[in-house]
């Protein structure tokens, strides 16, 4: 289940929720999608399920539109933050529902998983917890085993435990039975592990879409004393300064080559990692109260960035 987006457009009446949006993603990953609230993650899932019908561009899902088309629908899993199963009665029927609809349902799987999140067929949805309710949506998810399955958020009502459990059950579920697969989430350092390629939406653009270890290899702290660190970063990318006192910090992105990194040492200079999560939280900070957050200057949406100058921190 392949995806390409073409200039897709979304709008709520007069608000542009997606704003010219192109990527392709290729199937049988996991993917990230990142962003802040508001920034269009819902939005985007949504016509990618075909839950809602693109104002403007193209979508498809293995080569076909999404919209009102079944035969791709039924391929199609989209878990949301409740789970997708608050309005039935029992869990028994939750299971009942998503077997009848889903063509690629694992009903021995489902009751491992059942199990394994401590629910019971006869239990009131309603009744349920906000953490049991996402455990079921997650059970629902996993066991339909759809080519393109998608959550979003939809297990941040677990516990820390329960989510340790959904992400050992995904990524062993998905070594066997590949496809592809699009965690929406706030929770970066936990699942950055699980993801191949990420993701970055802002105010409905893409920021960055690339392989999750490159994302990581392209951010780099330098710290030492302030003076050294404006020159060495003069003419690099840089994300975020911190001081104190004499000493700077800066985080920068783009690669490093062994002479910058040699010329680093030479100058006293520490350099380290970025976590996921710093860098994109440091990607999406807003340049300004009207300015719209994007990528660095040098940061194309899709592909490896430039070397160009773009000036002082965001």
């Amino acid at each position: 289940m392949k995806i390409e987006v073409n200039g897709l457009r979304v709008d709520y009446h007069d608000v542009r929720a997606i704003d010219g949006m192109t990527f392709s993603l290729d199937a049988g990953k996991i993917y990230g999608l990142l962003g802040r609230n508001g920034s269009g993650k819902t939005t985007l899932l949504s016509v990618l399920a075909g839950f809602r019908r693109e104002s403007g561009g193209t979508v498809r899902v293995g080569g076909r539109p999404v919209f009102e088309n079944p035969e791709v629908t039924r391929e199609v899993c989209l878990i949301g933050d409740a789970g997708e199963t608050i309005d039935i009665d029992k869990v028994e029927d939750a299971i009942y529902f998503a077997e009848w609809l889903r063509p690629h349902w694992d009903a021995a799987y489902a009751e491992e998983l059942l199990d394994r999140f401590g629910l019971e067929r006869k239990m009131s949805v309603k009744a349920l917890s906000k953490g049991k309710r996402s455990a079921l949506g997650v059970v629902v998810g996993l066991a339909g085993r759809s080519p393109l399955t998608m959550f979003d958020e939809s297990y941040l009502g677990m516990d820390a435990p329960s989510r340790y459990v959904f992400y050992d059950a995904l990524l062993a579920d998905f070594m066997e039975h590949p496809r592809t697969v699009i965690l929406s989430t706030h929770l970066i350092e936990e699942v950055g592990s699980l993801l191949e390629e990420v993701m970055i939406i802002d105010r409905g653009g893409l920021v960055l879409h690339e392989e999750s270890q490159t994302m990581l290899s392209r951010g780099t702290s330098v710290t030492g004393p302030a003076d050294r660190v404006e020159a060495f970063t003069g003419g690099l990318t840089v994300l975020n300064t911190r001081r104190l006192g004499s000493t700077a910090s800066a985080t920068v992105y783009g690669d490093l080559d062994d002479a910058r990194r040699r010329q680093a040492r030479e100058a006293g200079l520490e350099l380290g990692p970025i976590a996921m999560q710093d860098l994109f939280a440091y990607l999406t900070e807003p340049a300004g109260d009207a300015a719209p957050a994007g990528p660095p200057a040098d940061v194309p949406a899709e592909g490896t960035p430039s070397a160009t100058p773009s000036g002082d921190a965001r």
